[in-house]
């Protein structure tokens, strides 16, 4: 059938795939072709979800909870985002004020779908998650991306944002612990990010803190909203249990925001996807409610991973890479291997030909930055057990002793 009959949305044609899933599709095509692959580039912690979560799950099913909820998710689970916010987060709320959506990136794009219009521009620190300029992209909008590098901690400061604000900025997003750098925003931080947005009221907050439980060396984690409560009717605060809980599969967003905003998204999911899986929703109940020692357990795993992988990396030449503060993952400098020639005759120009050939003639599969807005860098996920990320970091090491000049 001719394609240009059955034209795509233009915004939809406009978008690119996720580059990590591009990459993680490729590692599946190497693996069913026989080869050994290494993979560290999916965004998942390894770790099963803890056994009293999966056990809620197979209770609901038993239970019969599987029919539809209301479309913001079980007033129960609900009350117990509310609480969660409460509790760790200082943000004083009741469960009406809350959505559970299937998935953070859910949120995300409720969010933005429910308030972007064409011409409108979304400011993001680059390096961003790989999702955020696709989804403002199909929303009709325009992606505004500050370089945020190494020297900044990779984070976003007042004067950058200052200059990126516009009459047609209608959303900063803001990724705290970061994907893919692992950047932390400390509470000084944010605060004065916040008094720059003070001065613009126009300007909605989107907090993405998916990895909030993931933040090392002791640091105290803080959300903008948090921070300064004069900014708590244009923020929207994002988390979820995919992350903490090691969830992904379950496919449980949560947000908290501002009432019409909240307002508007229930009524977008509820002509998309209605409300959430029922039977994940019980099991997201029991993660929020039930024993929260699985957190400190998997927190102290990735900080012993992120040690091994950050020390490796630098040993290996033409590396380097900073100590990320959080997350699980490592975003090392490539800069040294561009312009090398691999033992293959791979003409090393970027850093997507640095991971291409990586994947290819190493074995071991990550993500390049550019892929994430800034290069030349390689996304490093320490999400994999440590016998297999040792065995990773080996083969990077070996890969960049045998490049030539």
């Amino acid at each position: 059938m001719n394609a240009s009959v059955h034209a795509l949305n233009r915004f939809l044609a406009q978008a690119k795939p996720s580059a990590t899933y591009k990459v993680m599709d490729r590692v599946a095509a190497r693996r069913s072709a026989g080869a050994q692959v290494i993979s560290l580039c999916a965004g998942e912690p390894d770790f099963d979800t803890p056994g009293h979560v999966r056990e809620a799950g197979i209770a609901a099913i038993r239970a019969g909870h599987t029919r539809y909820t209301q479309v913001a998710g079980l007033r129960a689970l609900r009350e117990a985002i509310a609480a969660k916010f409460q509790r760790e987060n200082g943000l004083e709320l009741d469960w009406r004020g809350t959505l559970v959506c299937s998935g953070g990136k859910q949120a995300i794009f409720n969010a933005l779908a429910a308030t972007l219009n064409e011409g409108d521009e979304v400011i993001m620190p680059a390096p961003y998650w790989v999702s955020y300029p696709e989804i403002v992209q199909l929303c009709g909008s325009k992606a505004i991306t500050v370089a945020c590098n190494a020297g900044n901690g990779f984070k976003l400061t007042p004067a950058a944002l200052q200059a990126a604000i516009t009459p047609r900025t209608r959303w900063l997003i803001l990724n705290s612990p970061s994907n893919p750098t692992g950047a932390v925003y400390s509470r000084a931080e944010l605060q004065a990010l916040a008094e720059v947005l003070l001065a613009h009221p126009h300007v909605l907050v989107l907090s993405d803190d998916i990895y909030e439980h993931l933040i090392f060396d002791g640091l105290a984690f803080f959300t903008i909203a948090q921070v300064e409560p004069r900014l708590r009717e244009r923020v929207l605060t994002m988390n979820g249990v995919s992350k903490a809980y090691a969830m992904t599969g379950w496919r449980i967003g949560f947000c908290t925001g501002p009432g019409w905003l909240i307002e508007a998204m229930e009524k977008l999911q509820g002509q998309q996807t209605s409300g959430a899986c029922t039977i994940s929703q019980h099991a997201a109940l029991a993660a929020l409610t039930g024993p929260q020692d699985f957190i400190q357990q998997s927190r102290t795993a990735f900080q012993r991973r992120r040690d091994m992988v950050v020390e490796s990396l630098n040993q290996a030449p033409g590396l380097h890479c900073e100590v990320p503060q959080g997350a699980f993952y490592a975003f090392a400098s490539c800069e040294g291997l561009i312009g090398k020639t691999t033992p293959g005759g791979t003409q090393l120009d970027t850093d997507e030909a640095v991971a291409t050939a990586l994947l290819g003639e190493a074995g071991v599969a990550a993500v390049h930055g550019s892929a994430f807005g800034l290069g030349p860098y390689l996304r490093v996920a320490y999400a994999i057990d440590d016998a297999a990320l040792r065995g990773a970091c080996e083969a990077i090491r070996h890969f960049c002793t045998r490049l030539a000049d």
